[in-house]
Formats: C-alpha cells, sequence, structure tokens
C-alpha cells in the first residue's frame, strides 16, 4: 500500500515527542489491567513461545496518526524482542489502507500488547483527528483552536500532545498554570472586581488570568478591571461580533461553545483570537487502525 499521503501533514505536525518519563507510567498502567493476575491466557495457550511474525498496523480509516510512540512503548515494555519499525510519523494524514508501522518479533509476545497499543494509537489519532478536522475548516482566518481541561483523567498530557499533532493550540494543563475565573468564583467572592483583586494578588508575575463572561456586560466590567484575557462562554454570532467590537483589540478573547467543523468558521469570521472546544480531547471518536499480517 502506498504510503504517499506521508507528505502531507499539519503545519505543527512533529511537536516534541513527550518524554518516555511522563509516557511510561500510563503504559505499564494499561498493560498491568490487561495482564491481570495471570498474564495472556489465551496466547500463552494457543500461540508457541518460539513462534515469530511481521505484522502491520494499518489505518481502517482516513484521520491523523497520533501516538505511535506510545504505541511503540506498549509493545517494547511486554517484550524488548519486539521491533517496532515505523512508515509514518505522527502528523501524517492517513486513509484506509495506510500502513503505519510493521512489528515483528515473538508472536505471543505481539498478540499481548496488541490491545494496548491500539487503545492509546486509536484514541490519540481519534484526538489528533477531531482536531483537524476544525483547524483545517478555520485555517488562514487568524485564528487559533485550543483545547480545555476536559480531558479522561490520567490522559490529559497524551491528549494535549494529539491536539497539537492535529493542528491546535493548548490551553492551560492545569489548575496550577494559569488563573481562570468563572462564574462560581466570582459568586464566592462576591464580585469581579473582588475576584480579579484577589487573583491579581495572589498570582506570581508569570501567571496569566483569564475572565470568563456570558454577557457583553461582564465583558465591559472585565475590560475595565484590565484584564488581558477574556472567555467569551456560549455568545451567539452576532454578541460575539459585538463583543471584539467592545474589545477593540485591549484582551485576547476566546469564544467556546457549540464548536464543530460546520460551526467554527463562522466563529472565527466574528474576529475572536481562540476558539475553545472541548469535545475534542474528551469525547474524540477513536480512529479505526488495525493489526493485521
Amino acid at each position: 500500500m502506498s504510503n504517499k499521503q506521508d507528505t502531507e501533514t499539519f503545519p505543527n505536525a512533529r511537536p516534541v515527542a513527550l518524554p518516555r518519563v511522563l509516557v511510561e507510567p500510563q503504559v505499564r498502567a494499561a498493560l498491568l489491567e490487561d495482564l491481570g493476575r495471570a498474564g495472556d491466557l489465551t496466547s500463552d495457550a494457543i500461540v508457541p513461545a518460539d513462534l515469530r511474525s511481521t505484522l502491520r498496523l494499518t489505518a481502517r480509516q482516513a484521520g491523523v496518526l497520533a501516538g505511535l510512540d506510545v504505541a511503540r512503548l506498549a509493545f517494547e515494555l511486554i517484550d524488548p524482542a519486539i521491533a517496532v519499525t515505523p512508515l509514518l510519523h505522527d502528523g501524517a494524514r492517513l486513509v484506509p489502507g495506510s500502513v503505519i508501522a510493521t512489528i515483528d518479533g515473538p508472536a505471543r509476545s505481539i498478540l499481548t500488547a496488541e490491545r494496548v497499543a491500539l487503545n492509546f494509537l486509536g484514541h490519540l489519532s481519534g484526538v489528533a483527528s477531531a482536531t483537524a478536522q476544525i483547524a483545517d475548516s478555520i485555517r488562514g482566518q487568524g485564528v487559533r483552536l485550543t483545547c480545555t481541561r476536559k480531558t479522561l483523567p490520567g490522559l490529559r498530557a497524551l491528549q494535549k500532545y494529539a491536539v497539537r499533532v492535529g493542528g491546535g493550540s493548548n490551553h492551560r494543563f492545569g489548575l496550577d498554570d494559569a488563573i481562570l475565573i468563572k462564574d462560581n468564583h466570582i459568586a464566592l467572592a462576591g464580585s469581579l472586581e473582588a475576584a480579579v483583586a484577589r487573583a491579581r494578588a495572589a498570582a506570581g508575575h508569570m501567571v496569566q488570568i483569564e475572565v470568563e463572561v456570558d454577557a457583553l456586560d461582564q465583558l465591559r466590567a472585565a475590560l475595565d478591571l484590565g484584564v488581558g484575557l477574556v472567555l467569551l462562554d456560549n455568545m451567539d454570532l452576532p454578541t460575539l461580533r459585538e463583543a471584539v467590537r467592545i474589545n477593540a483589540g485591549r484582551a485576547v478573547l476566546e469564544a467556546s461553545g457549540r464548536v464543530n467543523a460546520e460551526t467554527a468558521p463562522a466563529i472565527a469570521a466574528t474576529g475572536v483570537d481562540l476558539i475553545a472546544v472541548g469535545w475534542i480531547t474528551h469525547s474524540a471518536p477513536v480512529l479505526d487502525i488495525g493489526l493485521d499480517a
């Protein structure tokens, strides 16, 4: 099968790979969960211990590849004798039949690692593919697509990496790297002014402060307080356009709510700077990738 589509990748299709020290705990945990207390009963019973095999990781639908290093680690942790030879790289656009890598080694070990490797590869490629659909739809409009903290527990670093592979950008990684003041914070502080004042008093000079608003009067109040980033939550298109006019370049504006590849171009056209999307991490469909002889 030709892999010519590997020549077409996204502008940031090769972000720096995640360090193994960040990835290995998740992969080990997944393997331990699958192996249970007795290992792979099926493969150990059926496949001869000395049998070697060469299989191929193959895309069964179109999308964007992400997580190949994670899949490779799953095979290597089960058996260092397994050799994974990549034919494509993260960020490659896949078509049905694209051969991603060859897997050579003890057949029993390959089958034992198969499901965990495919789980990571399919999920992360799904995140990258969902991101790419939206990123493609707004390319050239001067707006960036960002993910959120709505990630699956334990997979945040991997999912945010997949977003970058798909052409998106990352919002904050956690509660500790930026301040985002939401409605509940404001309610408990007593007012927006009090919330912003407390945030500024507590934040270090490197910490960004963003305020979430869902109405134009809240935007005006945030701008009057000198806030540099404002999240416009679930505003319709006319309201977004008015928000951009009111802002007049004073703050970075981030729109969120009801974003997909069909709605994103119109949101981008309002003049906002960023578009935030939560579902590309927590609900992205898995990309169908198989291990074939």
